[in-house]
């Protein structure tokens, strides 16, 4: 099969584009009437001059001398043929271990004509399984690309990484109609040989990017390399018609130079690969082309101080003529780091940079169940058709043939019987020994080469998940190692593909029903990485399906933690389900409903979804009103989904009390909140955080409040409650009452006390009273009886004045 050519140019950009990108121009013309036009407009017509990156790309080998081109042709086929010879222990593995898959059917001629020449199917069992598994799991039907958004998660970012999604897996799918047979290619190569290689470039006979196979051995590299980052050396061994290379000769992709016939350059490794895949090495009429990726240090300015620079260097093997040399750097890459056109996919890594395949690893097994299969298919045969030794004499009718069944022919017998003149030779049958044996080898092959299937056995149907899960990790063990390696090629190389797509995909967008349309722009390439799709934990998708199982039963038992529609559609993604939208409506697809439609679908198995806007509160009381319901909880326990439908509803619920907490708080608070899935700066989340503290506190009073008020309410409405509370009531009255009058009986007889002592206090004070009362009196009386005397003496003595008065005033008149 001819190599397509993996050209390395890239496309010049076109017109508008290359004006959109470049600054305005100033114009100066010197002799305006030599452009003005009779009606006074101008005619100005501008040549373009040769672009930079045209000058960049350019073939350096066309300024080079015969000489110093003559002079690194030879040293670098040199190194090339050291590198061959450096990797020629892991080539003849490789290429004396195809003999093993049996591709080529031939008749065998020892140990006689007609031996068996079967091959054991050990080696092909484990590379069709292992491609077929691969396959699957790296390539679904929605396309092999998913996206991952770069810094800060944003809405916008979100969109430009579904667009780019989109857009990828398009251009793999549909675009690019070779990627999908290259790349089941690739997975055989790599099972089989240990190593394969993708070639990313832009081929501009298509105008699109292109990811090509190549093969193991058609890719050189020095053995002690890492990696293809930091080899010294990588050449791509191309085989090329004579007119794929005057193409590109007349498209000035190579040099024109006479390179006379093409000469059969086959190596003795190319040779036996030929020989044993069925083909003619000898009929090879093409060039033999060496793409060499090298660091040099060319003498045209490109390396100031000395150092070595990456170069692509195209060398014709038959006659040593170099083709193109081309810089293999990015142009405005200071550093001018070598650019990667290569990606390396590696079973297991083995000692040196070519990684082992499964030749290497159970060829051994392969060719030793081939042999003992030979042995017991040989042994049947010589038992069921022995040979042996007759006498000379002896003599039998077309005794050249076997005697089929039910066949009797004439013998003419010298003398004696003819067990006297026959000797079978004493060939056994089939060993059973052998026939174990082999199967031994075979299992111990198909375990190391992890193609053993899974045994039934091996387990309980009883078992739980996680003992199924564990048994799955460590069968598949060594192929989810595999499949982590497979997983990180294919990110690189669609890391290369995203550049080129990226480099020519549209500045805007640009919506064509005719031509499709295209829902990706440069920028959204900036904001994303793309991935593959497959999971490098999981191997299979039985070991996806058992992991999501024990993800489930425990959202079975803790059903308030997790997202139930986002875990059954990852499950059905995991299976293949198509149009899980239709099956499962995203929450952005649920409409508001009322709480009597969302009681019926939650009984109905249909997801709800609360919105913050709602009357949460009244939404609590109809779903509890529901659940409280006898008749509705009875007939809805005979479901057989009543523990989903219940964990439904309380998630249900719990997103109105979610709601309802929320309202509360921004009522405290007398401000409304902002929204939940909004990212908050971090000042401003910290005094939010502060504010809400002091509201959540308040609420918390609040609700203890009429909590404790409830309960009081609901004691005092229990009947049994209340009896009990009138027995205490009429307990505490008699207790009560006999408490008031013990008291009233302690004030009487504490009265009666007080009584006696005041009656005594009297009698005596009555006493004193008395005796003072007489004194008083006496002493009262005699002063009386002294102040009438005093007046009687005083009342006499005027008396006597008077009549003396009178006396002597009768005396004058008479």
């Amino acid at each position: 099969m001819a190599d397509i050519d993996k050209s390395l140019a890239q496309a010049p950009k076109g017109i508008e584009e290359l004006a959109m990108a470049q600054p305005d121009m100033n114009i100066e013309i010197e002799n305006p009437d030599s452009v003005t036009l009779d009606d006074g407009s101008m005619e100005i017509t501008i040549v373009p001059g040769k672009e930079q990156n045209d000058e960049f790309n350019a073939n350096l080998a066309e300024d080079l001398d015969e000489g110093q081109l003559t002079e690194l042709a030879g040293d670098l086929v040199g190194e090339y043929d050291a590198d061959i010879n450096s990797r020629k222990d892991w080539l003849t593995t490789y290429v004396e271990g195809l003999e093993l898959l049996g591709l080529k059917v031939e008749d065998r001629t020892e140990p006689w004509p007609g031996a068996c020449n079967v091959y054991h199917p050990l080696m092909t069992e484990a590379l069709v399984k292992f491609q077929a598994e691969t396959m699957m799991e790296t390539f679904p039907a929605a396309g092999p690309v998913k996206t991952q958004i770069v810094g800060k998660q944003t809405p916008e970012k979100e969109e430009s990484a579904q667009r780019v999604q989109e857009d990828m897996n398009y251009q793999l799918t549909d675009v690019m109609v070779e990627y999908r047979p290259e790349h089941e290619r690739m997975l055989w190569g790599l099972g089989l040989a240990g190593n394969a290689f993708k070639k990313v470039y832009y081929d501009p006979s298509l105008n699109r990017q292109v990811a090509m196979y190549v093969t193991a051995e058609d890719i050189v590299v020095p053995y002690g390399a890492s990696n293809l980052e930091t080899a010294e050396r990588v050449t791509h061994v191309m085989r090329k018609t004579k007119n794929e290379l005057r193409k590109l000769q007349v498209a000035g992709f190579y040099r024109d130079v006479d390179l006379g016939e093409p000469f059969l350059d086959v190596d003795e490794a190319e040779k036996k690969i030929a020989e044993k895949l069925g083909f003619n090495p000898t009929e090879d009429d093409r060039y033999k082309i060496l793409e060499m990726h090298v660091n040099l240090d060319l003498e045209n300015g490109d390396s100031e101080d000395g150092i070595a620079l990456p170069y692509v260097v195209t060398i014709e093997k038959g006659t040593g003529t170099i083709l193109a040399i081309r810089r293999n750097w990015n142009p405005d890459d200071e550093l001018k780091a070598k650019r990667q056109h290569f990606v390396h996919y590696g079973y297991i890594p083995g000692f040196g940079f070519y990684c082992f395949g499964l030749i290497h690893l159970i060829g051994a097994f392969a060719k030793s169940g081939t042999m003992l299969l030979r042995q017991l298919v040989d042994a049947g045969t010589l038992s069921n058709l022995p040979g042996g030794l007759k006498s000379r004499g002896l003599r039998i009718k077309g005794d050249d043939t076997p005697i089929a069944p039910g066949e009797f022919r004439d013998v003419d017998v010298p003398s004696g019987a003819i067990r006297d003149n026959i000797l079978p030779l004493p060939y056994k049958e089939p060993s059973q020994v052998l026939n174990q044996l082999m199967n031994q080898i075979i299992e111990e092959g198909r375990a190391f080469a992890n193609a053993e299937g899974l045994k039934v056995s091996d387990m309980s149907s009883n078992a739980p998940v996680g003992t199924t899960l564990a048994i799955l990790e460590r069968t598949l063990k060594v192929t989810s190692a595999i499949q982590a390696r497979i997983y990180y090629a294919m990110k690189q190389e669609f890391k290369l593909l995203k550049g080129i797509i990226r480099d020519y995909t549209p500045k805007e967008y640009s919506y064509d029903p005719e031509i499709g349309d295209r829902r990706a722009k440069q920028a959204d390439y900036d904001d994303v990485d793309v991935i593959p799709v497959s999971d490098p934990n999981a191997a299979t998708m039985s070991q996806k399906v058992v992991q999501y199982q024990a993800v489930m039963q425990m959202a079975q038992a803790n059903p308030q933690i997790y997202d139930l529609p986002e875990l059954n559609k990852q499950m059905l993604e995991v299976l293949g389900i198509k149009n899980i939208g239709k099956l499962i409506p995203s929450a952005e697809e649920q409409r508001p409903k009322d709480p009597v439609s969302e009681n019926m679908a939650m009984i109905n198995g249909k997801p709800v979804k609360a919105f913050i806007y709602q009357d949460h509160e009244a939404h609590i009381k109809v779903h509890m009103a529901a659940m409280q319901d006898p008749k509705i909880m009875q007939m809805v326990g005979q479901n057989p989904m009543a523990q989903q439908i219940q964990a439904a509803a309380f998630a249900h619920i719990n997103e109105h009390i979610a709601f309802e907490y929320r309202k509360q708080l921004e009522e405290q608070l007398g401000v409304p909140l902002p929204n939940p899935d909004e990212t908050l700066p971090e000042n401003v989340e910290v005094e939010l955080s502060r504010l809400t503290a002091s509201a959540a506190q308040k609420l918390l009073a609040k609700d203890q409040a009429e909590v404790q008020q409830q309960q009081i309410q609901q004691q005092q409405q229990d009947p049994l409650i209340q009896m009990q509370q009138q027995e205490l009531a009429l307990k505490a009255q008699d207790l009560q009452i006999r408490a008031q009058k013990t008291m009233a009986d302690i004030e009487i007889d504490k009265g009666k006390l007080e009584l006696e002592k005041a009656k005594a206090e009297a009698e005596t004070k009555l006493s004193g009273m008395e005796v003072s009362a007489k004194a008083i009196l006496d002493k009262n009386k005699l002063e009386t009886q002294r102040t009438l005397d005093s007046v009687k003496l005083g009342l006499d003595a005027t008396i006597k004045k008077q009549e003396l008065r009178n006396i002597r005033n009768q005396k004058p008149q008479e």
